[in-house]
């Protein structure tokens, strides 16, 4: 199956290392740092959301007004729109961009940071106004007549959009978490199911349980997987394994230098409340090293928040670390660095050829047993990548 990349579109310079060195919408880098990812291979970038930050949708369309390959992936918290208007956003800018839109949907994992913009919802009902936002997008997308909505969340009569998305039937849907109710609203309604880099076999697990989810919901395909990690890469171990530790003491010093800029709680003894940050802190605390590469202290540093283990070694090293994730039936890899924009380049010059080669070195494989296996009438098993 094909393999995708997906980066980071951030709208600064500043990251977990390093404070920005500018506004918070800086458009010139904004517009660098994407055209990094264009220009060395990547398929898309991910415009994320935070209640402070700028604007995503605006900024994209500014990105996908002047790139012509790049693909974008928009995330969208529903408490802060009427579901017809964010239809329409997100229709003109799947226009603006030629049809290379994808929208992740937020459910919002911190009562806080979804308090910042008015949303008071327990975590179980912003769960189901997720689910019904998503239909309600969904079929605004694809309907020509006037409708009405009655829903528990949303109510609305004889609406109908003026404008539609270039991709027909309509863009594709993206949605994470690693809860049991985030497993059961993916699972019914998303394209495309993003998780945060865990070890192989909890890896494993969660996508069993968004299989599921999906079958249980009543559905005939699952949705693609995306993981994610924060690769950190060098020309030899011994380097890579030095700027991984640098980058630690970075992150250490600059939380405490800037503790408001994480959307967390702080203290000795603050836990998380979303379930995804729970488990890198656990996996953390069970162990820096898991599999091939994957390194937990970045997650630790940060009180996992967010994407946040690490993949730690050579550009080999990173390269067969994600193939073993690929192995599992991840066909969506997730990457970005902790300097931005020069490990964009270096993740896409040194690494993602090398996935690539092999990827398309297996399915050919793949295909070569199946055409076999069809010659001697001999039936031949899905790959388990594909299962």
């Amino acid at each position: 199956m094909p393999v995708e990349f997906l980066g980071i579109a951030a709208t600064n310079d500043g990251t977990e290392t390093t404070p920005r060195s500018g506004a918070a919408f800086d458009k010139e880098y904004t517009l660098r740092l994407a055209r990094a990812h264009e220009d060395h291979d990547w398929d898309r970038v991910l415009f994320a959301y935070a209640s402070g930050a700028p604007d995503p949708a605006p900024a994209a369309a500014h990105i996908a007004s002047r790139l012509d390959r790049l693909q974008i992936l928009l995330a969208h918290r529903p408490n802060v729109s009427h579901p017809t208007f964010a239809a329409k956003t997100f229709a003109t800018l799947d226009r603006i961009s030629d049809g290379r839109l994808t929208v992740h949907f937020i459910t919002g994992g911190n009562d806080h940071e979804q308090g910042r913009e008015g949303d008071t919802l327990t975590k179980d009902e912003r769960y189901a106004r997720t689910r019904e936002y998503i239909r309600i997008v969904k079929k605004i997308w694809t309907t020509h007549e006037p409708f009405d909505h009655e829903g528990d969340h949303y109510r609305f009569h004889d609406f109908v959009s003026e404008v539609f998305p270039v991709q027909q039937p309509r863009p594709n849907v993206s949605f994470g978490g690693s809860s049991p109710a985030a497993y059961a609203a993916g699972g019914a309604e998303a394209d495309i199911y993003c998780l945060w880099g865990e070890p192989l076999a909890r890896t494993a697990e969660q996508i069993r349980a968004v299989k599921d989810a999906a079958r249980a919901a009543g559905r005939t395909d699952v949705p693609r997987i995306q993981v994610a990690f924060r690769p950190i890469i060098a020309p030899t171990e011994e380097l890579a394994w030095e700027k991984a530790h640098r980058t630690v003491g970075d992150i250490r010093e600059q939380g405490e230098a800037a503790p408001r800029r994480r959307h967390r709680p702080r203290g000795p003894h603050a836990v998380p409340q979303n379930t995804g940050s729970q488990r890198l802190i656990a996996i953390a605390e069970a162990g820096e090293l898991y599999d091939r590469a994957l390194w937990t202290p970045t997650a630790a540093a940060t009180g996992g928040a967010g994407n946040s283990n690490a993949l730690v070694g050579t550009p080999e090293t990173v390269a067969q670390a994600l193939l073993d994730y690929y192995d599992l039936g991840v066909d969506i890899l997730s990457a970005r660095g902790y300097a931005l924009l020069d490990d964009a380049i270096d993740f896409g010059r040194y690494v993602i050829p090398l996935v690539r080669e092999e990827v398309a070195k297996r399915d050919a494989e793949h295909d070569a047993e199946r055409a076999a296996g069809r010659a001697v009438g001999v039936p031949t098993a899905p790959a388990a990548a594909n299962g």
